[in-house]
């Protein structure tokens, strides 16, 4: 964490000072905004925090309900959310106080007595090293708590609205094109309406989504008429495992078991068994004393005595998406409302997904909706949003369809009884968040040269590598110095087997001073030298290598009021990990660019990249 360039801070460093909107911001709803987010769920939250970095962007967020989720519905955390949480810097407190999914253990009936059920496989969740971050179970609340007090804390000081219910809306012309309809859920004004007028609107309201409905997009897809009721619980039992993750399976029927956070609370996802298609909700009506019951008789020969249940629900299995993630048809203007979460895509909860990609959309379309607002992209740039991540929700429901009805099989049904197990272990990295790659687009290169660096797939997210910081010798993840900040990273290995790199000084030189570097071109004027780029060297030697009186000034930018050296731009190789060797990085020199949300968008020759650097991000980003 960097701070104390804007002079000595006493107080907490996470609370950045008011800027723009942030400041005076009006109590109550104004007539107009720049966004307006209707819901306040893990899409909705976390692209107001990542919009609170744009203090120029008037931001708005509404919720129906009158405070904050106390219950959350979702818990699982993927590790690639996980690398999200780092980037709005509150990954090692989530971390903290989550309960940390290490393995997973599977059990079926016991061959010698198929009534009873006995442990059959223990699978390690990550072992293949897929990431660096841990695999969490903690209360989705907890996780929009966080968002909140990020989004609280940012320079746009941006707080939901409480208290509002989305109605419906039409798009016209004009500099605030969306006009909105709300309804007040709470206060002294219940039942009555209010006009407010936008320049975007995301709809993160939830499957039933007024927004989605009021664009005339619908969830397309299918029913799998299988039920499951779903219990948080405090209880006492004699079942061993109920401190790990299992996926059990008996002649009964099927229990997804997840312990949550704090030791003593866990949730059970109990198999109701196939739905009639003629049953009209009828088994939405089961009780949390049936669902008890049935968990006892998968279990046996254990028993759990259920002390507390402080949530429950029942709930039957759809794979549905959208078809676009927008209100545009016919390619005809640039989008003006846009959907997200669950709106978007619905699934089962026994993979995982639901939050994570929730957030991912909302990561995606945030740093978007901030640079065409703050006028440093074309709106053009919004139009990415709906064809990357609509991609990526199908994947996830065909995956979603596979786990989902492995789970709901008959142990007889399986040909193996360890396929469960192995699909578990062989998918892991889809689960984990790390299989989305975004296709060729204005944001991620086609021509890219992904043999230079071959462990950066184009794409993909940019796996981090521990390395050693030059100037105070300090062991660093440098990905963990991705901030959601709106910024582009521009990494430079240098070329050469030493501390002398001549054509990493040439190209340094280019982007410090040439006019045509993308930092003149871009930076807007009176803006820190690294205010849009975020350009680092990693050198192929140890850090005592390193002549910091040598490296070029590019990467010693001058920042704050006060303009001060930044000195965490320049890495070298980890005494226990070559970046170059653990990410296939040619050593005649590379460049990697990458996206505000993490992700690896071109792959260049470092003694040729000036030309096409700048054509790319010419294609991208407005002048200054």
């Amino acid at each position: 964490m960097q701070f104390h360039h804007h002079g000595y801070v006493s107080g907490e460093p996470r609370v950045l000072p008011a800027e723009g909107t942030g400041l005076n911001r009006p109590t109550d709803l104004p007539d107009e905004t720049d966004v307006l987010i209707v819901g306040s769920g893990p899409a909705g939250m976390l692209l107001a925090a990542q919009l609170s970095r744009y203090p120029s962007v008037t931001t708005r967020i509404i919720e129906r309900r009158p405070g904050r989720l106390a219950i959350g519905q979702a818990d699982g955390i993927q590790a690639r959310s996980v690398e999200t949480f780092q980037a709005f810097g509150f990954a090692e407190r989530i971390v903290a106080e989550a309960f940390q999914l290490s393995a997973m253990n599977f059990w079926s009936p016991d061959p010698n007595n198929h009534g009873s059920i006995i442990r059959t496989a223990i699978a390690e969740d990550d072992p293949h090293g897929i990431s660096e971050f841990p695999h969490l179970i903690v209360n989705q609340a907890r996780v929009l708590d966080y968002f909140a007090e990020y989004a609280a804390n940012g320079p746009a000081r941006i707080h939901p609205d409480f208290g509002y219910e989305f109605v419906t809306l039409s798009v016209e012309e004009g500099e605030y094109p969306v006009t909105v309809t709300l309804k007040h859920t709470d206060g002294e004004k219940v039942g009555q309406e209010q006009i407010i007028k936008a320049k975007y609107v995301v709809g993160c309201d939830g499957a039933r989504s007024a927004v989605r409905e009021s664009i005339g997009r619908k969830l397309v897809g299918d029913q799998a008429f299988h039920a499951w009721g779903v219990m948080d619980v405090l209880a006492n039992t004699d079942f061993p495992d109920i401190r790990t993750k299992c996926a059990i399976q008996s002649t009964h029927g099927s229990i997804l078991l997840i312990p949550r956070e704090g030791g003593f609370l866990f949730r059970m996802y109990v198999d109701l068994g196939e739905v009639p298609a003629d049953n009209n909700g009828e088994i939405r009506k089961t009780t949390i004393e049936q669902i008890i019951a049935k968990a006892n008789e998968i279990l046996h020969p254990y028993t759990v005595d259920v002390k507390d249940v402080p949530w429950h629900s029942v709930y039957e299995v759809g794979h549905r998406v959208t078809d676009k993630f927008d209100d545009v048809y016919d390619e005809e203007r640039t989008p003006r409302v846009f959907i997200a979460g669950d709106a978007c895509h619905t699934h089962s909860a026994k993979a995982g997904q639901g939050m994570n990609v929730s957030m991912q959309d909302g990561f995606n379309l945030g740093w978007k909706l901030g640079q065409v607002l703050e006028g440093r992209s074309p709106e053009s740039l919004l139009a990415t949003y709906s064809s990357e991540r609509q991609v990526i929700a199908q994947n996830l429901i065909d995956f979603d369809k596979e786990w989902s009805t492995l789970m709901a099989k008959k142990p007889e049904e399986f040909e193996n009884p360890d396929d469960l197990a192995e699909f578990y272990t062989t998918t892991a990295e889809f689960p984990a968040g790390f299989m989305t790659q975004y296709e060729p687009s204005m944001i991620t290169s086609g021509a890219a040269q992904q043999q230079l660096a071959t462990g950066f797939p184009l794409g993909k997210r940019f796996k981090s590598v521990m390395t050693t910081r030059v100037a105070d010798a300090n062991p660093i993840h440098i990905g963990h110095h991705h901030r959601a900040d709106g910024r582009w990273r521009v990494y430079a290995f240098a070329d050469g087997t030493t501390g002398q790199s001549p054509k990493l000084d040439a190209w340094a030189e280019w982007m410090n001073t040439s006019p045509e570097s993308p930092i003149a071109r871009f930076t807007p004027a009176g803006a820190d030298k690294d205010a849009v780029f975020d350009v680092k060297a990693v050198y192929p030697t140890r850090y005592e290598d390193v002549d910091l009186t040598a490296v070029p000034r590019l990467f010693f930018p001058q920042v704050g009021p006060f303009q001060l050296d930044d000195h965490e731009k320049v890495y070298a190789v980890s005494p226990d990990a070559d970046i170059f060797a653990e990410r296939g990085i040619d050593r005649g020199g590379v460049v990697v660019v990458v996206r505000p949300d993490h992700y690896v968008a071109h792959i260049l020759p470092l003694d040729d990249a000036t030309t096409e650097l700048a054509t790319f991000f010419a294609g991208l980003m407005i002048d200054q």
